[in-house]
Order: structure tokens, then C-alpha cells, then sequence
């Protein structure tokens, strides 16, 4: 080997410099640092007794020998470890802490660094596959001591128990699972975001699985996994066929409003739409669109097939506490003062729900005043998740709307210019329309439909 002067050896990688060394027989070269190692191999390479290894400090701590696993009680207490679930990946899904939540998040938050710092590792990434282990135990406050394991290799906890109940989800994306519906009790189950994503699971839906007790500082147990959903397995609904896959029908039920209104009257038998339809109702300001989705709403609260949702999205204050007061209460409200994507989220956590619900054969029906505050993208899909599935449930969305988006399948187009002087109903005919009234009509119907529109052009000809 060449001699190499200390400019040479300077702009070497380390790792060069630990093969020279090598080749060079230096004892604990690798303890050494990056100044004291080419002193050291210049040395050697002239002759000289190369400095011990202990004159350097240690360029990093050494490693932690493993512990035995014979390792006494006191030795397990009180050495850190870092659990599975806070180093996978899934771990860090930010969750609402909600009724379950700890009081000392900072406090893990800091004691999870100290661990990572300290090179602790965790147990099985097996346990990240474990529902139960997601979220909820990262966000609920410190763990006073590992645990047990199930004989099947899970993580059930000091508990493990079956427990059963119907979920009932936060605005944050968890939930919990009651074991006395609807009312809450101190034997509710905490259950995680990940959880609710992984299994598609909605409001309303009843839920079987393991559960673990409470850890430090958590109020409520968690569920470990979702073992059933609605008295199916949740591995067979898992593997069922993708929404947007399912195949779709034109509407052919009609929704009926049953109502001596006279604007529903018309809407019904002028502008019909079923389940599965997508419905804006158009028109300018103060024509009357806010009004015509809330009499429509409280029409359909009376639909025991239907799970009816409404959404408000950049409203005025005083009608979100109008619509809290109504038959059906928003489950989600945002205000005019809220953000594109505030309104966008509010919209999209609601469909998210209602696609769930019609994916499983239920009939959903989510109402959304307006559409106006969202994003173009966040309209068109909102209104294009409606769909009447063949053999299977649907999906109606009845939204108002300054202009048609495009794709509906019937337009309510409102006459300002009528509500404005108090005739109503106030509906532009010609504007209006259904796609394929024959179905949800028949033949007669659509006939009666279009004979009236002809009247209606014939009048405003003359």
C-alpha cells in the first residue's frame, strides 16, 4: 500500500480510512474519531507507537447489550421501552382524543423521544396489524407496564373479553362503540380511527371484537380488532367489491315527499327524483333554495328505509341553529366564515359515511346546502357518488346550488323573480328537469310532465 500524507487521508471518506486501518492492524480503530484515526494510521505507517484507543473518546455510546430474558422484575420495570405500535407507522395517525383521551400527551409525547433517543425497540411488528393498537393507546397517556399476549399471538391486553355494541363515531374520526344504545355508559369501548377507516365502518353499525382494559390514565377500554360488522365478518366485508366498482342503475324508485306543500307538490310531480338520484336545486340568492331543502329534509325524516344526512356547508349562524332544532340536525355544520377546505372536509367525511351505508344495502340520502362554498372537485364528487346499485342499496344527493354542475340526474331550478313577490310554488319549469321520468313515474307521468312544460312554453310565447 502507498503512503498517504494527511491531506490524502483528510479528504478520504471514514469509511476508507477504516479499511486502511484495517489493513493496517490498528486496535480499536473504530473507536476512534475521524482526527485521532489518521494520526493513528500515519503513525503506523511511519513506525511510530500508534496512540491507544482509549486517549480518543467515543464517537458515539455503545450499543445496549441485549437483556436476557431471564431479565429480574426490577430490571424490566424500570428500563424503557419503546412499544410496537409507537414505532409503526400507522402509530402516528393523529386521532380526537375525545371522552378517552389522556391528560398527558405532551408528557408522552416527550417520553416517546426519550425512548427513541435511547435505542429502545419494540416488542412484534405483529402487533401493528392489531386494530387495537393504533391511535387509541398512542394518543391516551403513558403505559404502566407491557401486555399480555393472547395464545393466538394477539395483544389482547389484561382483558380480551367480547364485547358488543353499536358505534356511534366522533368529528375526529374515532368513535366508540355503546353497549347501551344510544344512551352513554362507563362500559363503552373506546375505538380507533384506524379501526373505523380499515373497516368502513359508519354510525350506526353494530360491532363485535376483543377488547383490552384501560391502561394508565385512560378512562375507557379499546377494542382490540373489529371481529364482526352488523353480524358479518369484517374480513368477508373487507374483501367485498370497491364502491365506485358497483354497478349502477338510473333511479327507478321514487322518493316520495308526501306533503300538501305546494312547492314539494310541484317538485314531486314535476321534477321527481329517487333513490340513487343526484339533485341540485338551482337558482339565484333569496330564491328560495335553503327553504326548499329543508322542507324536503323534514319530508324525508319520515322515510324509516332511509338514513338521511344533512350537511351545511358556508351557512349563516342563525340557520344552523334552525336546522339543530328540525327533525333532522346537521351532522356536519360549518359557517360562511369557514375555509374552502373546512367546507370541503365537512362534505366529504358525510359521503365518505353515506357511500359506506350503500355499499352494505342501505338507503342514504345526504342533503347539502350548499355547494357553493366547496371546491369545484370536492362538488362534482360529492354529487357523483350518488348511484342506484344494481341489487343493492343507493346513494341520493339533494344539494343546492347557484347553477347546475353538470351530471344530475334532476335540476330544481327556482324563479327568483316569483318568490320574490310570494307565488309559490316559485319553480322555472322550463328550467327544471328529470332524466328518465318513466321510471320513477311511468309512462303516464312523464307524459303529464311533459305536457305541462309544452303549456308552460306555450304561455310564455303569447
Amino acid at each position: 500500500m502507498s503512503v498517504l500524507d494527511r491531506s490524502a487521508l483528510e479528504a478520504s471518506p471514514l469509511a476508507d480510512l477504516h479499511a486502511i486501518a484495517s489493513e493496517l492492524s490498528i486496535d480499536g480503530y473504530r473507536r476512534l474519531r475521524r482526527p485521532g484515526l489518521i494520526t493513528a494510521i500515519l503513525a503506523k505507517q511511519a513506525g511510530e507507537p500508534v496512540p491507544a484507543a482509549e486517549d480518543e473518546p467515543p464517537s458515539a455510546p455503545p450499543r445496549r447489550a441485549p437483556r436476557s430474558r431471564r431479565t429480574t422484575k426490577a430490571s424490566e420495570e424500570s428500563a424503557p421501552e419503546m412499544d410496537a405500535d409507537e414505532a409503526s407507522p400507522e402509530a402516528t395517525v393523529e386521532e380526537e382524543p375525545s371522552e378517552a383521551g389522556s391528560d398527558s400527551d405532551s408528557d408522552e409525547t416527550s417520553a416517546r423521544r426519550r425512548r427513541g433517543r435511547r435505542g429502545g425497540r419494540g416488542r412484534s411488528s405483529a402487533r401493528d396489524e392489531d386494530a387495537g393498537s393504533e391511535g387509541a393507546s398512542s394518543e391516551r397517556g403513558p403505559r404502566s407496564q407491557p401486555e399480555s399476549r393472547g395464545a393466538d399471538g394477539d395483544d389482547e391486553g389484561a382483558d380480551g373479553q367480547l364485547v358488543e355494541g353499536v358505534v356511534e363515531l366522533l368529528s375526529g374520526g374515532s368513535g366508540f362503540v355503546r353497549v347501551e344504545p344510544p344512551e352513554p355508559s362507563d362500559e363503552d369501548v373506546y375505538i380507533s380511527s384506524a379501526q373505523v377507516k380499515r373497516c368502513e365502518t359508519v354510525s350506526g353499525d353494530r360491532v363485535a371484537g376483543p377488547k383490552r382494559a384501560p391502561r394508565r390514565s385512560e378512562r375507557f377500554a379499546s377494542l382490540i380488532r373489529v371481529e364482526t360488522i352488523n353480524g358479518r365478518p369484517a374480513s368477508e366485508l373487507a374483501d367485498s367489491v370497491r364502491f365506485d366498482d358497483l354497478p349502477a342503475a338510473f333511479p327507478a324508485e321514487r322518493l316520495k315527499l308526501d306533503s300538501e306543500d305546494p312547492t314539494l307538490k310541484a317538485i314531486e310531480f314535476l321534477t321527481p327524483f329517487g333513490k340513487g338520484s343526484r339533485v341540485t336545486i338551482v337558482g339565484a340568492s333569496r330564491s328560495g333554495k335553503s327553504e326548499a331543502l329543508k322542507r324536503i329534509a323534514t319530508a324525508l325524516s319520515g322515510d324509516e328505509d332511509s338514513v338521511v344526512h344533512v350537511v351545511l356547508t358556508g351557512a349563516r349562524p342563525e340557520e344552523i341553529s334552525e336546522w339543530s332544532q328540525g327533525p333532522v340536525a346537521p351532522a356536519a355544520a360549518v359557517s360562511l366564515a369557514a375555509s374552502e377546505e373546512t367546507q370541503n372536509g365537512a362534505v366529504e367525511t358525510v359521503i365518505d359515511q353515506a357511500r359506506r351505508l350503500a355499499a352494505r344495502g342501505s338507503h342514504a340520502v345526504v342533503l347539502i346546502d350548499s355547494l357553493d362554498g366547496c371546491s369545484p372537485a370536492m362538488a362534482r364528487k360529492a354529487l357523483g357518488a350518488a348511484r342506484n346499485i344494481v341489487d343493492g342499496g343507493s346513494l341520493t344527493v339533494i344539494a343546492t346550488s347557484s347553477a347546475p354542475l353538470g351530471g344530475e340526474t334532476t335540476v330544481i331550478a327556482l324563479d327568483v323573480a316569483l318568490a320574490s313577490i310570494g307565488r309559490f310554488p316559485a319553480l322555472d319549469l322550463l328550467a327544471s328537469g328529470t332524466l328518465r321520468p318513466e321510471l320513477l313515474v311511468g309512462p303516464a307521468g312523464a307524459d303529464a310532465i311533459t305536457q305541462a312544460r309544452a303549456e308552460v312554453a306555450g304561455a310564455g310565447n303569447e
